[in-house]
């Protein structure tokens, strides 16, 4: 009987242990490493089972494991595998005192670092040499986040000092862009010529108006003139004087005795001069020197222009993408109410066409850089169109197609900005009204619209070199009413109207390919949205659905082929258009 027992039990034992009735499973102990990382931190603190000495030059004398500083630092790893120290039992760490290596050991074995003021400046070198990238990177964001107006010149130094691009990077942009309240303190007094010179010609420099840039070298020559007389004419070569108010140059500039004993600054001075002048004489192509030349910020913004259906009155207000805020363009006056926006330059903007028949051939211009801007009236197009197509293409602007109040038309014309003068070009070999304009690898295309007849979906494409028009492939669908916006050599056309209703669908034309591509949808109809590309995305703001005014905002990635759609912070009955420009120091957004 107890054999049988036995026999029963060993046989449930061996099934119990098949193999296929149970899958194999890994199990993973979280606390395993830090646990052994504990032990060796307690096994170095007691020299247990160290196998090096680490000797700094104040002589201290800091024991560790050969193997744990290896598998963290490539500095220690290349000096116990492959040089003379593999060998030896310890080891001189030149140019770090004791409580630096102290603090890098305790982090190599535990993962954690404490940095403070005090010894940020010694840490950040101390990784470098060590190889420690954590360590050198937390010391980095810990600078940063230690720039103020009175320290930032002297963490750049540092920075440079130790060939720490971010940080300098970093020090180099807080300077730039705090430069107002940066020169109110010593450290900018204390600054060579040579660093004076290289912040004053910065491009991106954020001042609002040039004077200050004029006061602070002023102030500069001044704290050691009798050392530092010598660099002024070098240091007014890049005070962009001509952008200062002729007022101030007559009063202060021309007036100021340190430049009136030397030559070559009043040569400079009447360079300014002489540039004001000419701005009298409504030249708005003006010969452009980096004196002349605004500073940007290398940020876009856009001008919109909006129409109130309570009052009739168009609006210019600037818009940031980035922050989806909104701010009245203050001075620019009251704004026409034109068909059609271009910009030439980054700074003169062209309001062509009107919403009247009877003053549908008038251009006005916007000078941006005006210390009073204002629309001023310019040569009228040679032929009555509204709803036309504009481009801008070699600082000409292009006035394509659109209706004369009888029909569509097919005529086209360009205006030259250095001569202020239009003259008509070959004709398109359609007639289009109510559609936009692509410029794209120095060609203006033409891209659907309403023919007086019909809604068309051909395109055609100018070549101003040889003056003609040539089609080009179809878009899949008919539209009036879309918009066109250019993303990294790619024309995509938005929107619009097929005749049976709004659209929300998107195309895009590749030159390279030629052919027209289907992309995502929008989330709403939008009917003469406005499209820009800002940043590697695309913009489009606005537009009508039916006879709604849609205050919105979508945004295109055309790496993940996807849009998002986000409410305007501020509403408008309707938005006419805008044009991209650089953000200007003095609009600024709050």
């Amino acid at each position: 009987m107890n054999a049988i027992q036995n026999s029963s039990c060993s046989t449930d034992q061996n099934q119990f242990m098949k193999p296929e009735i149970y899958e194999s499973k890994s199990y993973r102990n979280c606390f395993h490493t830090i646990r052994i990382f504990e032990v060796l931190q307690l096994f170095r603190e007691n020299e247990v089972l160290c196998d090096i000495k680490l000797q700094t030059d104040d002589g201290t004398v800091l024991c560790a494991h050969k193997l744990v500083l290896v598998s963290v630092s490539p500095y220690f790893q290349a000096m116990f595998t492959r040089f003379n120290e593999s060998n030896k039992d310890i080891v001189n760490i030149r140019y770090l005192d004791s409580t630096v290596l102290q603090l890098l050991l305790d982090y190599i074995y535990t993962g954690e670092i404490m940095i403070s003021k005090k010894n940020v400046q010694v840490l950040l070198p101390a990784s470098n040499l060590l190889q420690l990238e954590f360590v050198r990177d937390v010391c980095v964001e810990f600078l940063i986040k230690q720039l103020n107006p009175s320290n930032c010149f002297s963490i750049r130094a540092f920075a440079d000092l130790h060939d720490c691009m971010e940080l300098l990077s970093s020090s180099e942009a807080y300077i730039k862009k705090q430069f107002l309240e940066v020169v109110k303190y010593d450290e900018f007094l204390s600054l060579s010529s040579e660093e004076l010179i290289y912040l004053i010609s910065s491009n991106d420099l954020n001042v609002a108006f040039e004077e200050k840039v004029f006061e602070c070298v002023i102030n500069w020559v001044k704290h050691e003139l009798d050392c530092r007389y010598n660099s002024l004419p070098r240091l007014i070569e890049h005070v962009r004087l001509p952008l200062i108010s002729l007022e101030y140059i007559t009063k202060e500039v021309v007036e100021e005795p340190l430049l009136k004993n030397s030559p070559e600054c009043k040569d400079y001075v009447n360079e300014a001069l002489n540039f004001h002048k000419l701005k009298t004489q409504e030249i708005i192509i003006i010969p452009q020197s980096i004196r002349s030349t605004p500073r940007l910020s290398g940020y876009k913004v856009i001008l919109m222009l909006s129409l109130s259906q309570r009052t009739m009155k168009c609006n210019a207000n600037w818009y940031d993408p980035k922050t989806n805020l909104w701010q009245t363009a203050v001075g620019v006056g009251e704004c026409p109410r034109p068909t059609g926006l271009a910009i030439v330059t980054s700074q003169f903007v062209f309001s062509l066409g009107s919403f009247y028949m009877s003053n549908s051939r008038s251009v006005e211009m916007l000078d941006l850089f005006s210390y009073a801007p204002c629309w001023m009236p310019m040569a009228d197009m040679l032929v009555c169109r509204y709803n036309l197509g504009v481009g801008v293409l070699n600082n000409c602007i292009y006035a394509v197609g659109g209706s004369n109040g009888i029909g569509s038309l097919n005529s086209a014309e360009v205006f030259d900005v250095s001569i202020k003068e239009w003259r008509m070009i070959s004709n398109m070999s359609t007639k289009r009204s109510t559609f936009s304009v692509g410029v794209l690898d120095n060609l203006i295309y033409a891209v659907g619209g309403y023919s007086g007849s019909e809604i068309l979906k051909s395109v055609e494409c100018y070549n101003p070199n040889l003056d003609t028009w040539t089609s080009v492939a179809e878009m899949s669908v008919s539209r009036f009413g879309a918009s066109i916006g250019v993303l990294d050599g790619v024309m995509y056309v938005v929107g619009g109207n097929n005749g049976s209703g709004h659209l929300k669908s998107v195309e895009a034309y590749r030159p390279s390919t030629g052919v027209w591509s289907s992309i995502a949808d929008m989330h709403l109809w939008r009917f003469n949205p406005g499209v820009f590309a800002l940043n590697g995305l695309l913009y489009v703001i606005g537009g009508k659905r039916g006879t709604t005014c849609l205050h919105s905002v979508e945004i295109y990635n055309p790496n993940t082929n996807t849009w998002n759609i986000e409410a305007l912070s501020k509403n408008f009955d309707q938005i006419i258009g805008g044009v991209e420009v650089d953000r200007l120091p003095q609009f600024r957004f709050h």
